[in-house]
């Protein structure tokens, strides 16, 4: 009589695999149990973040990830599945409320910059009127990705490599539907607060604008006082010429500013030194233009 041959055992791997991906076996586990009070993605149907580094980060988890998986963290995300997140220099750890009675924990990590590194990006930063301006008044210029390329840094990650991700669930693959549930929620921190992108880099709002200024101390001119030049302060530079020759590209909205002097009027925090209120008014301007445009 010929013997049978043994049954045969199920790999690991193909256990724990997300059901989207094909016919498994997840009968051992049951629907997720819902959390009271956890933290939801604001958006409620469609693509999860607004802006363009929000963006960026979320392209680097949907080139690694499988739809399925990604699919069910968004639908974590949205059913308030996240327990509680932070985001700290060098990782972003989050637990994570899924089938079973214990959480998950999930961790994205980041290479934080060095000190030198971040001197450097400070020094660039203070270089440029535009960019201090934008990043002390609390906007984040749209091409901030330049500054950290002209010193050499990348302030997104590029690939897996740079972005090393682990949860504590049995699923194998990277990401699982838990760390894209985590990553889907940072999106939308960073659309609230694209500082948060830098602290993770390893630099902190405070301490970053702090940098920009002690920097521009060998870049700004001497504030002249008011009192040294109220005799001349109402009075007009001159006859108007009898042509105004118009702007190189009308359709910019600093087009206008492009084509002024300094104003040599200072425009100052407090505690701060100043900028030329014709570079203070760029982000001003820059704002008219995209609501208007």
């Amino acid at each position: 009589m010929p013997l049978e041959p043994p049954p045969r055992r199920q790999p690991f791997r193909e256990k724990f695999a997300d059901p989207d991906d094909g016919p498994r076996d997840f009968s051992e586990y049951g629907k997720r149990i819902a959390v009271e009070g956890g933290l939801a993605a604001k958006s409620r149907r469609g693509a999860i973040g607004e802006s363009w580094w929000s963006g960026r980060f979320l392209a680097v988890l949907e080139k690694l990830g499988v739809g399925g998986r990604l699919t069910r963290g968004k639908t974590y995300a949205r059913a308030g599945q996240v327990i509680d997140l932070a985001i700290d220099p060098g990782e972003i750890v989050a637990t994570v409320q899924g089938s079973r009675a214990e959480p998950y924990r999930a961790r994205i990590g980041l290479k934080r910059f060095a000190d030198e590194a971040w001197q450097a990006v400070e020094e660039a930063f203070a270089r440029d009127s535009w960019y201090a301006a934008s990043l002390l008044g609390g906007t984040v210029p749209d091409d901030l990705e330049d500054v950290f390329a002209s010193v050499g840094l990348s302030l997104f990650p590029t690939g897996a490599r740079e972005m090393p991700m682990d949860c504590s669930c049995p699923d194998w693959s990277v990401p699982c539907k838990h760390l894209a549930a985590v990553a889907y929620l940072v999106a939308e921190r960073f659309d609230d607060d694209p500082f948060l992108i830098l602290r993770w880099r390893g630099r902190d709002r405070a301490t970053l604008l702090a940098g920009i200024r002690s920097h521009r101390d060998d870049v700004e001119p001497t504030v002249t006082p008011l009192a040294g030049v109220l005799d001349r302060y109402f009075a007009t530079a001159g006859p108007l010429p009898d042509t105004v020759t118009a702007a190189a590209d009308p359709g910019r909205s600093e087009a206008l500013l492009d084509e002024m002097p300094p104003l040599g009027v200072l425009v100052a925090e407090d505690g701060a030194d100043g900028i030329d209120a014709r570079e203070a008014l760029r982000p001003i301007y820059r704002r008219f233009g995209a609501t208007n445009g």
